[in-house]
This record gives C-alpha cells, structure tokens and sequence, in this order.
C-alpha cells in the first residue's frame, strides 16, 4: 500500500475516489491500526465516503456508519459537513428524513466540533427537502441567530431560500432586512421567493429598490426572476421595459433569460416579439422550442404549432405534451390521440403530464374504448394516483357515459382538491344525479375547499335538470355574496334555463335584461325553449329575434321558430319563416356523428364520403337497406294471409 502521505493526498482530492478504492483503503487503515487511531484518517474517509457516488444510497449509509462507530467525534465539522452535503443532494428523500436532523444533533453534541459556516447551508438545504422542513429548518435558523452567524452572508442567504421554499416569504423578507450585508444571491433569493410563491408584485418592488440602492448590480438570475413575475402580471409593457433595461445595462442575455423573455412575450399575448428573441437565439433549448410550441398552441395556430415540433432537432417528453395540450384546447381531440401514438413509436416515455392531456382528449371525444386502455396504462406503469391524473380519470369516465366508474375512481383518490370535487360534481349533473351532485357541493365546502366558477355551473345545472329552484337561486346568489366570484355567461345560461323550465318566465327574463354581459346565443336559446314549452309566443318571437340577429345563418332558430309557430296552430307563420330561409339561402346544417372503434374514432358527416372506408360502409348499407326491404315484404305478405 501506499505510504501515509499518499493515503492522505487520496483522501483529500477534488474528487473522491470511487466506493471501491475506499473500501479497499477503510480495510488497509483497520488492518494498520490507523482508522481508530488520533489520526486525520478516519475524519477523511468519511468525507470521502459521503462524496462519492452521490447518485447511489450505499456510500452515504458507510460514510454515516462510519462517523457513529468512532470512538471519539472529530475535532472538526468537515466530516459532518460532508455527510450533511451529500444528504443536501441526494436523491432518495426517506434518507434525509432520517438522518438530516439527527446528524446536526450529533456534531452539536460531540462536543469537540463545533459547526461552521459551511454546516448550516448544507444543513438548511437538506432540511428544505424534509418532509416536515417546516418544524426542522425553523430550529436551525434559531441555531443560526444563537451561534452568531446571521452576519455571514452565505448562511443568511441559505436560511432565506429554506424560508422562501417553505412558504414563509415574511421569514425571508425579515432575514433580508436585518441582514447588515447583502450580494447579489440575497436579492435573486427574495425576487425569486416570491415569484415561485405567485407573489409578482412584491418581486418588482425588491427589484425596484435594488436597482434604486445600486450597490449590487443586477445578473441574468435576477432579471429572469422579474421576468418569470411579469409573465405572471401578463403586463406587456413592464416586459418590454425590463428587456429594454437587459439590453442596455449589460446584463449577460443567457439562454435561460432569452427563454424567461420569451416565456413572458407568449403570456402577454405576442408571439410575434416571443419570435424575435426565438430568431436572435444562438442556441435553442428544447425549453426555447417548447416555449414557442406553447405560444402557437395559445393562439390556436396549430398547424404552426406542429410545424415548429417537427423542425425540433431532439424531443423530450415536454414538447411532445404542449403539442398534446395545444390540440386539446384546440379541440382537437382525434389529432391529441394520433400524437401519442406518435410518441410511442418514437419511444419517449409517456409522463403524468401525458397521461392527462390523453384522458383529455378521450374526455372532449366521449372515446371511452381508449380512456379505459389509458387507464390501464396507469395501472401497469404503477404511476401514483395523484390529484392531476384521478381528477383526469373522474372527469373522462364521467364525460364518457360511465357514472359509476366515476365515482370509484373518486373515492379512490388518496388527496381531493377542488378540482377533483368539481369535477365529480359536474359529472353527477350532466348525468341527472341532481341531488348527489348537491350533496357533494355541500361535503365539498365543509370540507373547507373553495369552489371556482365551474364547480357553481355544475351545481346549477344540478339544479335545472331536477328543477330545483330554490336551491338553483341560493347557489347563484352565493357566487357573489359569499365566495365573491363574477359570474359568468355559462351561469347565467343556467340560471335562466331553470327559471324558464319551472315556468319563471318573468323572473327569467327580468335576469337577462339585467345581466352585465350581452346575452350570448345560448341565454337567447335558453329563453327561447323555456317560452315553446310553455307556449308564450310573444316572449318566444323575441328571444328567436335576438338569436337571428347574432347568427342569421344559423338554420336551427329558422326551423325551432317555425315548430313552435306550428305547434301553437299559426301555419301561415310558420310557412312564412320557411319562406324567409329559402329566400335568404339559409341551410340546414349536416348532421354529424361519431362512434369509436378498436380506440379509433370516426366522424361522419351528412352525405360526406370522405372516410377511408367509404365503399365498404356504402356496400354495407346497401345489403342492410335490402335486406330491411325484403324483411318489410315478408311482413306485409303474412299479413295478406297468403302465406
């Protein structure tokens, strides 16, 4: 073996060596005496030990079990800084839960090591990652203060990232503001904070007071942060000044801040300016191409979308899914299909991410045959049921016809949030379950969730389709007086189609000519039925009235007005509206349908013969027709008598 000078300078390298050179070198020093001697070795092996192979547990779990067998603690926190280190980073979080704490106890308690200002920002960037980091950061930063180090920057700085990733921004504003000394990752860490916490405002206020002080001058980090938090505002103008304010002041334009600004141009709305820092881009990210992909897929230009995908010279699983969204929103449910089967032949594994832009797309096509197959994905892939991916599978099953599956599938969810609620609670509308949806809505709010917008549609269309009334006005005046949210066309259109049906047709239109919107066609619509099925025809012809001035090309009030002229007896104005159709060249609108098949869908249209298989489907309904007819001739014979 080498001599101890060698041992020593092995041991001490930039990089440790690997798990089985020190294995070998841990046997040489117990077999020599030297590992339980007064010696630097055994503190440098399990600094080695700790640093060493950070991806895998094993080195780690020696490095700890070395450091406890010792007969007495070192004399310094090298190694425990070490280990707390390698904790910081590792990736398996039931060893940090385990032995972040208990590792701080044991240097506290050793009595010849005391820590230093390298052991609490390990220390408290480990206890970030604990699963109760609130309880055990909150002691360490109490240790920071007692122990003198709230003037050292690095370890302020550490103590106000744990603060900002717990949650706790008025721990990490007040860290900051009793700080005697600041550099520039004390701003980045508060901007940050505070944009990761939806908090935009206070992250352009510290900015403005940093750039105000002018002692630190502001990075590419910072200016990614103000960015990301005028993404967030949507404020276009502010965006254009900070890019202004980068460009002029010599801030370092890194790919990362050329995606940030980007990012913000597509969430303001112009994609055109998100194109032009694209276009100056020396070096594109899958992060830059997907932001563009994202952008196209907002303002529906999908095609473009698609064009972008295709020129991407390597995928992962991130663009596939913003292509995946933008059909999705698009409504393009049968293209978000085809492009998993896509990803698939690709081989790019399908994420969580995926799995609920796929169930959306079942969802918007009713394809129950491919929703259930998506399902099953989750099952043998043995992804976790979380929020995202049950309240998927709630809303597909619901929407595709099979109620009960719905509701084991709710129940199944280990966490519900409003969404998975809302969704469980639209579905019980949409198929008639009034009363439960109602029941669901009042668990939900004892519970203590807050209900959105869409949760008040489906508890009010509960309410129309069993006829509620009472329940229906209670809900809709909750909406503001309780839960203070602005109610929307869709509600609206429920609330009158519920008055309209229970024969409310004065209340019904009394809340149209006081809504704050214009009526859109569905209210019209909503008054309309409500007026045929009760047959007031004056309130009727002007609810039709208003829906031919919004739409004079739509066939379907044409012909609604003229059966229910029919239905109240008034032929002569009934066929004067069929008249005024053929007169202004007003045409019904072809049916169409769609049916699934193999975890296909296909979509047929009126007369439409585009369809791959169009011969074969005619010559099908061909034989069919015949063999009806042939079936009505022998019926019609039997009943001559003469067979």
């Amino acid at each position: 073996m080498p001599p101890t000078s060698r041992l020593l300078a092995l041991l001490t390298a930039g990089n440790p060596p690997p798990l089985r050179l020190l294995l070998q070198l841990q046997a040489h020093l117990l077999v020599s005496g030297f590992l339980y001697s007064p010696s630097p070795f055994a503190p440098r092996l399990v600094s080695a030990f700790a640093l060493t192979e950070l991806a895998s547990p094993r080195p780690l779990l020696h490095a700890l079990a070395l450091l406890a067998s010792l007969p007495s603690p070192p004399d310094s926190a090298s190694p425990y800084n070490a280990a707390l280190r390698a904790l910081s980073l590792c990736p398996h979080p039931h060893l940090l839960d385990r032995h972040c704490l208990p590792l701080y106890r044991a240097l506290l308690r050793s009595g010849s090591a005391r820590p230093d200002h390298l052991t609490f920002p390990f220390l408290l960037k480990a206890c970030a990652r604990v699963r109760e980091r609130f309880y055990s950061g909150g002691a360490v930063c109490a240790h920071v203060t007692r122990l003198g180090f709230n003037s050292d920057v690095f370890v302020v700085n550490a103590a106000m990232h744990y603060w900002s990733v717990c949650g706790s921004m008025v721990d990490a504003r007040k860290l900051f503001d009793e700080s005697p000394v600041r550099d520039v990752v004390s701003w980045n860490t508060l901007i940050g904070g505070y944009v990761r916490r939806g908090l935009p405002g206070e992250a352009l206020e510290v900015f403005c007071r940093m750039a105000e002080e002018g002692t630190v001058r502001p990075d590419e980090v910072t200016m990614i942060g103000v960015v990301s938090g005028c993404a967030q505002l949507g404020d276009l103008e502010l965006g254009k000044r900070l890019h202004e304010f980068v460009e002029c002041n010599g801030v370092r334009c890194t790919v990362r801040l050329m995606n940030a600004l980007m990012d913000m141009y597509v969430k303001c709305g112009r994609l055109e300016l998100a194109n032009l820092v694209f276009e100056r881009m020396d070096t594109r990210t899958v992060v830059s191409w997907t932001t563009m992909i994202v952008g196209h897929a907002r303002l529906g230009t999908m095609d473009d979308a698609r064009k972008l995908f295709d020129e991407m010279p390597e995928r992962d699983a991130f663009p596939w899914n913003a292509l995946m969204a933008g059909y999705v929103q698009s409504k393009q449910g049968k293209e978000a299909i085809a492009l998993f089967h896509e990803m698939q032949e690709a081989k790019v594994a399908p994420n969580e991410i995926t799995m609920v832009n796929l169930l959306s797309a079942c969802s918007q096509l009713g394809a129950l045959e491919m929703g259930m197959w998506v399902h099953h994905y989750i099952g043998r892939h043995q992804l976790s049921l979380s929020v995202a991916l049950g309240t998927s599978l709630v809303d597909m099953y619901a929407k595709c016809g099979n109620i009960k599956k719905a509701i084991c599938i709710f129940k199944e969810v280990p966490e519900k949030n409003a969404l998975t609620w809302t969704a469980m609670i639209c579905g019980l509308a949409n198929h008639g379950h009034a009363n439960e949806a109602i029941e669901h809505f009042r668990r939900m709010i004892e519970l203590g969730l807050q209900p959105d917008e869409i949760t008040f549609v489906g508890v009010l269309s509960a309410c129309c389709h069993a006829g509620l009334v009472e329940e229906g006005r209670e809900f809709f005046s909750l909406m503001d007086s309780k839960y203070h949210l602005k109610r929307k066309m869709k509600h609206y259109s429920c609330m009158i189609d519920l008055l309209g049906r229970a024969g409310h047709l004065d209340e019904a239109e009394k809340l149209v000519n006081t809504m704050p919107m214009d009526p859109d066609a569905v209210v019209w619509g909503a008054l309309f039925f409500a007026c045929r099925m009760h047959g007031n025809i004056t309130l009727g012809e002007k609810a039709a009235m208003k829906l031919v001035e919004l739409d004079p090309s739509d066939s379907g009030i044409y012909v609604l007005l003229a059966n229910m002229y029919a239905e109240a007896n008034m032929r002569k104005k009934a066929d004067k509206v069929r008249a005024m159709m053929r007169h202004l060249g007003v045409e019904k609108v072809p049916g169409c349908s769609c049916i699934e098949l193999n975890g296909v869908v296909h979509e047929f249209i009126v007369k439409d013969k585009s369809h791959v298989d169009t011969n074969a489907i005619y010559d099908c309904l061909h034989k069919i027709t015949l063999q009806i007819r042939h079936t009505a001739n022998m019926i019609d014979i039997s009943a001559t008598g003469i067979m």
